[in-house]
């Protein structure tokens, strides 16, 4: 159906005289709003699984910035917790989780049908959602990409390289494949249920994409989501997927026929004029500003602002950052963001 809503405008190709733009992380701590509800909740694990309260953090930023988009508040390492891992925030240090590194282990974990268990108060937050949204405002759900959820669910925790995992791979591929399979199915499973709550596209963030090359990027970063696009699209052919394979570089180029997604995420590790000539002529594109302009502002804010909106001018284009905003963010740079991009 044909939409008034500029993210689905720009995800089913057209180019917009002004690209839609909204933020990763754009809920969270850099807002003193965010960190009174958070407070509320009394833990980040509490927070998200609130429904009101994880709803009420989503439209925070959409009330001051007017973003056109609101992205589900919610974590990636809920669903690894929904199969049954233990899952644990250390303050300071952030998520913990029991560790898949044998077959026992793998065998252990419950059945795709009952992760809902866990997952139902997700849903709940993006039914209040889908209600309570402007009608202007495009709602998006998301879910980690396999590669990444394993990389935590073999660590236990978030690492500087993914060697962990990486060491699992080489060591006994048929557990490391097992659990990526895993991964993979309860994702579509996932994401299909918050589609059914009223998400009304998907995003698959791969964060640790780039730390995979050659035959093992193809095969555990591209396919899956592959594989995950592809289910998507046969229950849900008009639900636009973005897929984020952070560090792809280079192989960033062919990723929308590789994946199937209707819009590929890029880093700002690559140039914008890089994208434009090798990404965006294949479809949608999001990005790329660098998160520390909206530590540092002013006039480098505008001019890369101005400069990637120039540059991906010519398709169709999402502005986002290149990751997601950092605590240490002042709320007036995101504005002048916002400023910058509508009056390109």
């Amino acid at each position: 159906m044909p939409s008034d809503k500029t993210i689905l405008r720009a995800l089913a190709g057209e180019t917009l005289p002004t690209p839609p733009i909204w933020m990763m992380r754009q809920a969270g701590r850099y807002l003193p709003e965010y960190r009174e509800t958070r407070a509320k909740a009394g833990d980040f694990l509490s927070l998200c699984y609130n429904p009101e309260l994880a709803a009420e953090v989503t439209l925070q930023p959409i009330r001051r910035y007017g973003f056109d988009a609101a992205i589900l508040f919610a974590d990636i390492l809920l669903l690894p917790q929904a199969l049954g891992a233990d899952l644990w925030f250390v303050t300071g240090e952030g998520p913990r989780l029991s560790t898949i590194k044998s077959a026992d282990e793998l065998s252990a974990l419950k059945p795709i049908s009952d992760i809902h268990d866990t997952l139902g108060p997700v849903y709940e937050t993006v039914k209040i959602l889908s209600e309570e949204l402007p009608q202007e405002t495009t709602l998006i759900g998301f879910a980690g990409a396999p590669w990444t959820v394993a990389t935590y669910m073999i660590a236990g925790r978030g690492t500087p390289d993914q060697a962990p995992a990486h060491a699992l791979k080489e060591e006994n591929q048929a557990v490391f494949e097992g659990l990526l399979k895993v991964i993979t199915e309860g994702t579509i499973a996932y994401l299909s249920r918050q589609i059914d709550a009223g998400a009304e596209v998907v995003k698959i963030f791969d964060s640790w994409a780039g730390s995979l090359s050659g035959a093992d990027f193809v095969n555990y970063a591209v396919k899956p989501t592959a594989e995950i696009v592809k289910a998507l699209k046969k229950r849900y052919p008009d639900v636009p997927v973005i897929a984020f394979p952070r560090g792809a570089g280079e192989s960033y180029a062919g990723m929308h026929a590789a994946t199937g997604a209707d819009c590929i995420a890029v880093d700002d590790g690559v140039d914008a004029a890089w994208v434009a000539k090798y990404v965006q002529k294949d479809g949608c594109v999001q990005g790329n500003l660098a998160s520390s302009h909206m530590v540092t502002g002013g006039r480098g804010l505008i001019d890369e602002t101005q400069r990637i909106c120039d540059a991906l001018s010519g398709g169709p284009h999402i502005f986002n950052l290149g990751h997601g905003i950092t605590p240490d963010a002042d709320p007036k740079n995101v504005a002048l963001m916002i400023e910058t991009v509508r009056n390109s």
